[in-house]
């Protein structure tokens, strides 16, 4: 995989030209998980503010995920039995994943943007092991996506999935168990040893002391224990008194603006237009400043930054299109909406199997740190697992309606796909719809197009057409297409969004 340096000169001013089809699948693949051929040229034409403010407002509009029964379960409402109380959190646990799955799916930026801070503001299910957590931590991280940070992180430092897998629980002002207090610093406001101390972690862990109180029953909700408080003064940047855990919040957000502004901005720069954000010019960095001091400017509000983003000449510049690694999620994720192929829970399901199989596991990221991303996605293993497991979504969902394949080519060809006689002709908007760029070569593209044509007698081909081939009527077109999709799942174009 070739490694793509960020020469991407442009800067946040508004990209005002109506987006063509390239931009307006470049916006959909990174602000959400893709979308159908329709809606991206439903996209077409309009202007980047306008489909932008369109999607950010609906994003801040929707609903959180229904709460399930069981969202606030104990211990005490499964079965006495081990086994079946097992089973029964299994069950649960699938039937919310893919209620998530497919808010991924079907939310564009809301979603899009609570997977992220799922990477971000860390969990493990496996460390905290309780399903009712689980939905508390990711209707925190819904409610919250595009809102106001500052509020964020007040809130998810108090779920008990963080209490737990950050041993905040574990934290009495007798006894102080810094493990959070260095994480709400180091990974999740100002970046590993950015202007804060160990003193500064030590005494504020004893300020966000006390919340301990775990009641008689496994499982249940954590509360604030006054007697596990350390009510001694503390210093946290300079600040001195008997602090708890409101007062970290105002202190760190009040002593350290720019530093939390400038941090979360680089993340979101690498996330959403390339990973590369220490670039040789200093371009990159030039952009994070504007992005934190609208982030400033704003009080912390999410939805301004982005949407200033998303809206910039930076973003929609030739260099940010294609350079970033797909996710496994992204990858079929992907597939499903560009493809409009039909899927239900099951499918879904298989999604987040195959994505844990290739190193993205949902409800569960690798460590504290979370996934690192792009170029950490490919590996012999991964990548080989990638091209396996897409080939299996292509081959079920060929066997489950070939002629899908036929209405999908049909969509992208229109016209063409009804007239023409050029299966090279066909085949070329496909390709293109498929990739972010196209593929590099000629020479690639003549690979594409023989892996079109494969299923097909080689003497209707003769001279490029022939009159008795289209792409609506041939019976074997819609093999044709599954053909085609199957080689371009192992180009390494296809890999990248």
């Amino acid at each position: 995989m070739e490694y793509f340096i960020n020469c991407n000169s442009s800067t946040l001013a508004p990209y005002t030209t109506p987006l063509d089809e390239l931009r307006a699948a470049h916006l959909y693949r990174r602000l959400g998980f893709s979308a159908s051929v329709q809606t991206i040229n439903a996209a077409v034409g309009q202007t980047a503010g306008a489909l932008v403010d369109n999607l950010v407002n609906q994003a801040l509009a929707l609903a959180p995920i229904p709460a399930p029964t069981w969202a606030n379960w104990t211990n005490a409402d499964y079965p006495a039995d081990d086994d079946l109380a097992g089973q029964l959190r299994r069950t649960q646990q699938e039937e919310f994943a893919t209620a998530y799955g497919n808010a991924l799916l079907n939310n564009e930026l809301r979603d899009r943007m609570s997977f992220f801070w799922s990477n971000h503001f860390v969990t493990e299910i496996d460390v905290y092991n309780c399903n009712s957590f689980l939905y508390h931590y990711i209707n925190c991280l819904q409610r919250n996506a595009l809102g106001n940070f500052r509020t964020f992180v007040s809130e998810i430092g108090l779920t008990s999935a963080m209490l737990y897998y950050l041993d905040g629980v574990r934290n009495r002002g007798n006894n102080p168990n810094e493990n959070y207090a260095r994480e709400l610093y180091e990974l999740f406001t100002l970046g590993e040893g950015n202007n804060y101390t160990e003193e500064d972690i030590i005494e504020t862990a004893k300020a966000i002391s006390g919340y301990t109180e775990r009641g008689e029953e496994g499982c249940t909700q954590v509360t604030f224990n006054p007697e596990d408080f350390n009510t001694e003064n503390k210093t946290i940047f300079g600040q001195t008194g008997n602090w708890g855990y409101d007062d970290v919040i105002n202190i760190l957000f009040t002593e350290r603006p720019n530093e939390i502004a400038w941090f979360i901005c680089k993340k979101l720069y690498e996330f959403f237009v390339h990973p590369d954000s220490d670039d040789a010019d200093g371009n990159a960095q030039t952009i994070i400043n504007g992005m934190a001091a609208t982030f400033t400017a704003n009080n912390f509000e999410i939805a301004p930054v982005l949407s200033q983003l998303f809206k910039s000449q930076h973003f929609f510049d030739e260099d940010a299109i294609g350079v970033i690694i797909k996710s496994p999620f992204d990858l079929y994720m992907n597939l499903l909406k560009e493809t409009g192929f039909s899927y239900d829970d099951g499918t879904v399901i298989n999604v987040i199997d195959a994505s844990r199989l290739i190193g993205q596991t949902l409800f569960d990221p690798f460590d504290v740190a979370g996934w690192q991303r792009d170029r950490q996605w490919i590996n012999t293993n991964f990548i080989i697992g990638r091209w396996l497991t897409t080939e299996v979504f292509l081959e079920r969902f060929f066997q489950d309606n070939p002629e899908q394949f036929r209405d999908f080519a049909l969509s992208i060809t229109g016209n063409d796909g009804l007239t023409s006689s050029n299966p090279d002709i066909i085949a070329r908007p496909i390709i293109d719809k498929m990739l972010p760029k196209g593929l590099l070569t000629d020479g690639e593209y003549e690979k594409a197009y023989v892996a079109f044509r494969s299923d097909v007698d080689a003497t209707y081909y003769e001279g490029g057409a022939t009159p008795d081939w289209t792409l609506s009527s041939w019976p074997t077109a819609p093999s044709q297409v599954y053909l085609l999709l199957r080689h371009l799942s192992r180009e390494p174009e296809f890999q990248l969004k």
